[in-house]
């Protein structure tokens, strides 16, 4: 039985021509399986490798490179939170930010709650320095979040939100 799906499958197919070569379509393979599934399965390394005619080795070193592709052993939650620890968010209160986070979900950076809601994640750089401190939920970007809209940013996008 095939780990992936024929979406899946089809995904990938798609992103061929985009590339110059097979394995410049590893990251891509990747973040399909990981965005349908939530982890990347030996099984759906195994899968992606013979769709892009590379080796199992390969696929399985790039997925264990890059720190966003989570294993069946540790997979992502429902959904999924960066917080930003450049220097210009640690230093606007991002680090409370993070404790914050932490403490009322009751995980550290790194893991997903056991009801595998959420996942809380470190990011070097988010890329919005300008309104520090940020944190990425799913694809939205808030911008100047302080520890007082912990409690609303899991529940709705605020004003301030910019779609990357």
């Amino acid at each position: 039985m095939s780990e992936l799906s024929e979406n899946a499958k089809q995904t990938i197919a798609e992103h061929l021509p985009r590339y110059p070569s097979k394995q410049a379509v590893t990251l891509p393979a990747l973040h399909v399986v990981q965005q349908e599934r939530g982890c990347v399965s030996k099984k759906a390394m195994e899968e992606i490798a013979e769709i892009l005619e590379l080796s199992p080795a390969q696929i399985h070193d790039t997925a264990s490179f890059y720190g966003f592709f989570r294993t069946e052993e540790n997979p992502l939650g429902e959904k999924r939170i960066w917080v930003c620890r450049s220097l210009p968010c640690m230093l606007r209160g991002g680090e409370e930010l993070l404790a914050a986070l932490c403490e009322k979900y009751g995980i550290a950076p790194g893991e997903t709650t056991s009801d595998g809601k959420l996942t809380i994640e470190l990011a070097e750089c988010l890329g919005a320095c300008d309104g520090a401190p940020c944190i990425l939920l799913e694809d939205e970007l808030h911008l100047r979040c302080s520890v007082e809209d912990v409690e609303r940013i899991a529940k709705e996008p605020t004003p301030e939100t910019k779609k990357v």
